[in-house]
């Protein structure tokens, strides 16, 4: 490379290349890669081209992130149950491009929920009650969002390099001491085969232990939906659900397997079997749930939301009572051999969960709750899944959706969505 790294981050941050140069240097990364010592030395760059957060104790300060997925709430549920085990959770969080919506969206579906607090405040909520979700703060990492704008441009967004950097620095800039990556493979996800899932996992999971954070990255499918629920609103009532331990089995099962990860990590229990015992418990016992309620009620929501069960039955009072629902029925007796995602999360984005662009609005409302699982059996007559829509042309809709499920004769096979752990 013609200019160092470190030179490049600094023109990037001051302005002082042209955007053609950084396109170049880009085009050259994408083209040709770089090594692992460079990606760390960008990735350092990167956190020090703004603020960092700094802790009096980073030791139990922890985060996850994944790649993303359909039906993916896990973060919802998974950062008040690790606060509930006594660790500290400064999330900052993303909106989606395409897909549903990201955890922000979801958030932002609860009332009054404000997820752009200022840094100072962010902190201090953590530091009072162990968690806070927010979106991404302009003076941390200011090298990456003009990076990103420009790779979002030039087609260079699926370079390993690029993703470990972007992803790894703007984590490490948040203080913490650990890390677990949920790297998500299959249909519904960026990377569409668990090789190439491994291959930005190993570069990530290396980069981050380089930068002093402990990182361990767990590769999971993303065939099917996670859970049952697709859609911003719908994914809070489900998350809410998992939070008083009545979630989705694939759902709880990563909640605790990342979060047991963290507990391991950081020192918070002996193994990774104890740490995720201690978060499943959390899910149990009520104290995942009350950290959430806290959450909500210090960025602007309303707890009265979720003190009965009445008003989590009547769907606590964020979904919109005009909205229009249509169910799909079985037409067959058989097994449920398979839910394809990414059918299931276009049908959504056409309904407007999803945005095409971050200037567009999306609708907190509309989705699709599946009455079943890769597994189950159905009957003729069963409900396989619900539209809530604002009055589409429904008939194509549901045409699509039954599209989605594929059916068999026989049991299929059921397998756990975790297909490796990276260290």
């Amino acid at each position: 490379m013609a200019i160092s790294i470190g030179d490049f981050i600094e023109g990037v941050t001051d302005e002082s290349l042209s955007d053609d140069e950084i396109i170049a240097w880009l085009k050259d990364v994408y083209g040709n890669g770089m090594s692992i010592s460079e990606v760390t030395e960008l990735t350092l760059r990167m956190r020090d081209s703004g603020e960092t957060l700094n802790w009096d104790d980073n030791s139990k300060v922890v985060d996850k992130h994944s790649t993303g997925g359909v039906g993916d709430k896990v973060s919802i549920a998974l950062a008040p149950a690790l606060a509930a085990c006594g660790l500290s959770v400064p999330m900052i969080s993303g909106r989606s491009l395409g897909h549903t919506g990201g955890t922000l969206d979801k958030l932002e579906s609860i009332p009054g929920f404000n997820t752009d607090i200022g840094i100072e405040e962010f902190m201090h909520q953590v530091d009072e009650i162990g968690l806070a979700i927010v979106g991404q703060k302009s003076d941390l990492v200011p090298a990456d969002k003009r990076l990103y704008a420009l790779r979002d441009v030039t087609g260079t967004v699926a370079s390993i390099p690029l993703i470990t950097s972007s992803i790894v620095s703007k984590k490490a800039a948040e203080g913490i001491s650990s890390l677990v990556l949920d790297v998500k493979f299959g249909r519904g996800a960026f990377m569409e085969d668990i090789e190439s899932a491994r291959e930005l996992s190993e570069s990530m999971v290396g980069v981050s232990n380089g930068l002093g954070v402990s990182t361990i990255a767990v590769l999971s499918s993303m065939d099917q939906p996670i859970g049952y629920s697709v859609g911003n609103s719908l994914e809070i009532l489900e998350s809410v659900e998992t939070l008083l331990g009545r979630g989705p089995a694939d759902l709880e099962e990563l909640v605790c397997v990342l979060g047991g990860l963290l507990l391991e990590s950081s020192g918070s229990s002996n193994d990774f079997e104890e740490g995720a015992a201690k978060i499943m418990d959390s899910l149990y016992d009520g104290s995942a749930f009350g950290k959430f309620v806290e959450m909500v009620a210090s960025q602007g929501g309303d707890p009265r939301l979720f003190e009965s069960e009445v008003s989590l039955l009547e769907g606590l009072g964020i979904l919109d009572q005009t909205l229009k629902s249509d169910s799909l029925e079985a037409k067959k007796d058989a097994w449920i051999a398979d839910i394809d995602a990414m059918a299931i999360a276009e049908i959504c984005l056409e309904m407007g969960a999803g945005r095409l662009s971050l200037g567009d609005k999306i609708d907190h409302q509309v989705g699709v709750v599946m009455e079943v699982q890769v597994g189950d059996t159905v009957e003729i007559g069963d409900i396989l899944a619900t539209v809530y829509h604002r009055g589409e042309k429904i008939g194509p809709l549901l045409e699509r959706l039954g599209a989605a499920f594929s059916f068999s004769d026989s049991e299929p096979d059921v397998t756990s969505r975790i297909a490796e752990v990276i260290r």
